[in-house]
C-alpha cells in the first residue's frame, strides 16, 4: 500500500491492549494475504490453515513487536508467515530420508535458517534498491527465492542452470546485499540487534 498503515497500526495498539475487537478487526484484513503466502509455499490448504491460525495468536501475543519504521505491516506478516511456513517445511524434510539426502537437507536448512534471518530484517525498499545494484543473475535468484518461493531445484531448472551454481548464486547475491546495505549505511541502523523479528 502506497499510505502509511495509521488505521492498521492503531489495531495494533489496541490489541497489544488486549482488544478483542481490534484483533477480529486486524484478523479480517491480513488473514487472506497471510493464508495466500502459506499457501503458496507449503502447498496444502491445512498446514496452511495452521500457519495462519498459529501467526495471528502470536501476532495477538506479540501486537506490540511491530516497528513501522522498518517497513509495512504487510511485510512485516509477509516475512513472519514464509518464516513460519519454511519452518514447518524443514521439519517436514527431516523426516524419514536417505542419510546422505538428510545431510545434505540440513546443511541446505542451516544456510536457508541463516539467509532467512539477514532477509527478515531488511526493509523492502532499501532491499530493491540494493537487488538493483548486484548482477542480474544473482538478483534472479535471490527474487526466485525469497519473492516467489522457489526452491533452489525450481531456480535452477527455471534459471536452467546447475543446482551448485544457483546455490552459489544466492550466497554471492546475499554477500552482495549486505555490502550494498553496509555501504549505505543502512546495516550500523540495526545496531547490535540479534534478535529475529
Amino acid at each position: 500500500m502506497a499510505h502509511p498503515d495509521v488505521d492498521e497500526e492503531r489495531l495494533l495498539r489496541d490489541m497489544a491492549n488486549g482488544s478483542i475487537t481490534a484483533f477480529e478487526q486486524f484478523y479480517e484484513k491480513y488473514a487472506s494475504l497471510v493464508l495466500h503466502i502459506a499457501l503458496r509455499i507449503v502447498k496444502d490448504r491445512m498446514e496452511a490453515e495452521d500457519i495462519c491460525h498459529d501467526l495471528f495468536l502470536e501476532v495477538w501475543k506479540k501486537a506490540g513487536q511491530y516497528d513501522p519504521k522498518r517497513g509495512s505491516i504487510e511485510a512485516w506478516l509477509a516475512v513472519k508467515v514464509r518464516s513460519r511456513s519454511l519452518d514447518r517445511m524443514r521439519k517436514k524434510q527431516r523426516l524419514p530420508i536417505a542419510s546422505e539426502e538428510n545431510a545434505t537437507l540440513e546443511q541446505a536448512s542451516t544456510a536457508a535458517a541463516a539467509e532467512e534471518n539477514v532477509l527478515s530484517r531488511l526493509d523492502r525498499e532499501v532491499l530493491r534498491q540494493a537487488l538493483g545494484k548486484i548482477p542480474p543473475a544473482q538478483a534472479r535468484a535471490l527474487q526466485g527465492m525469497y519473492y516467489e518461493a522457489k526452491t533452489q531445484r525450481e531456480l535452477a531448472a527455471n534459471m536452467n542452470r546447475p543446482l551448485g551454481t544457483v546455490k552459489s548464486l544466492i550466497r554471492y547475491g546475499l554477500d552482495n546485499i549486505r555490502k550494498q546495505l553496509s555501504q549505505s549505511g543502512w546495516l550500523e541502523s540495526l545496531g547490535g540487534e540479534r534478535k529475529h523479528e
